[in-house]
């Protein structure tokens, strides 16, 4: 495969089997470039979450190469996995919140492990905290939320130290319409300041008018 400078995410012939009769992955070869906004879809068990889990090394590919702003992941050494992390923001399908915590600490953690001082930490959780609707919970625990409002900290917590790659698995599944809307909204301002997005969904109507590269799973098979 010719890798191209414009190329963020390369994918070549990757494929994931965790048993002899489970293949998660098979093939998979495709390029995103940077800036775009890609939208991932397929029915449950078709490989949506796994392929986000290989971007960031959650897990490792069987067999293929991967690449990610330039660098190959597929053997990366485990005390390299941290930097990678920080260009990549990871929307949570099952949020990973802590849950004794309030939701200002759940979102400053991407920040401080990144050597903010305490002025920008504060000013940046309150900027996303509004931009999601949670500014007016920032002192409440993460466990105190319903599943909505915690949906909303894990996606601000991916977004607010900015990263190029933002990874979103299902970001909307628990959200009502209007709360769908206001998360596209914000999906659509990241990718407008240069985030290159992977948005995986069930949910066809966030692209059935839309003019982005919609990326089929079928079996573990892309198929579109």
């Amino acid at each position: 495969m010719t890798y191209i400078d414009t190329d963020i995410i390369i994918l070549d012939n990757v494929s994931k089997r965790y048993t002899v009769e489970n293949l998660a992955l098979y093939k998979i070869s495709l390029e995103i470039k940077k800036g775009e906004f890609v939208f991932l879809t397929g029915p449950s068990g078709s490989g949506k979450s796994t392929l986000l889990k290989l971007l960031f090394c959650a897990e490792r590919p069987t067999e293929g190469r991967i690449r990610v702003d330039g660098v190959d992941i597929s053997t990366l050494a485990p005390s390299q996995i941290p930097l990678l992390r920080r260009k990549v923001g990871v929307i949570f399908q099952d949020f990973k919140l802590l849950e004794q915590h309030t939701v200002f600490d759940n979102v400053a953690l991407s920040l401080e492990v990144l050597g903010l001082n305490r002025t920008q930490v504060e000013k940046r959780v309150r900027d996303i905290l509004s931009h999601v609707g949670l500014i007016g919970k920032i002192d409440r625990k993460a466990i105190q939320l319903s599943g909505g409002e915690q949906q909303r900290v894990a996606i601000a917590r991916a977004v607010v130290n900015r990263p190029p790659i933002i990874l979103a698995d299902e970001p909307t599944g628990n959200l009502d319409r209007a709360r769908t809307n206001e998360v596209m909204e914000l999906m659509e301002e990241l990718n407008a300041r240069g985030a290159t997005i992977i948005f995986a969904t069930h949910d066809e109507k966030l692209f059935e008018n839309t003019h982005r590269r919609v990326l089929k799973l079928k079996d573990g098979r892309l198929i579109k």
